[in-house]
């Protein structure tokens, strides 16, 4: 099969729907409302929609992985952006070194789990 990607974009739930999208916004990404119940998020060429819909088993077992370019550097902003003291739910990780690069963890207001990672070589 020969095809050209050009993007992926996976759909996450919510558990409250304006929650999460003000903590997406306050995150860094940009919003584009498609209907009452849907928005797309993005940043750069990476996005995702964003549903207000919530299925416990669902959100509970959804994991995004993001690439970043430095880890440590986007460990520092997003503790600057102080989301656990304005988010409920919200937790931030520390960095973690594996084998294959380092990576830290964010739960997002739903309990959706975000990988930030930095691959080495």
């Amino acid at each position: 099969m020969k095809h050209k990607a050009k993007s992926i974009r996976p759909f996450i739930g919510a558990k409250d729907f304006e929650t999460s999208r003000g903590f997406y916004r306050d995150l860094g990404f940009e919003e584009t409302v498609l209907t009452h119940n849907m928005s797309v998020f993005k940043t750069g060429a990476i996005a995702f929609y964003l549903q207000d819909a919530y299925v416990k088993d669902w959100v509970d077992n959804t994991m995004i992985f993001l690439e970043v370019d430095d880890v440590d550097r986007y460990w520092k902003e997003l503790g600057a952006l102080n989301l656990t003291a304005r988010y409920k739910n919200v937790k931030l990780s520390p960095i973690r070194v594996e084998q294959w690069g380092k990576e830290c963890f964010l739960h997002d207001p739903s309990g959706i789990l975000w990988h930030f990672g930095e691959f080495f070589g």
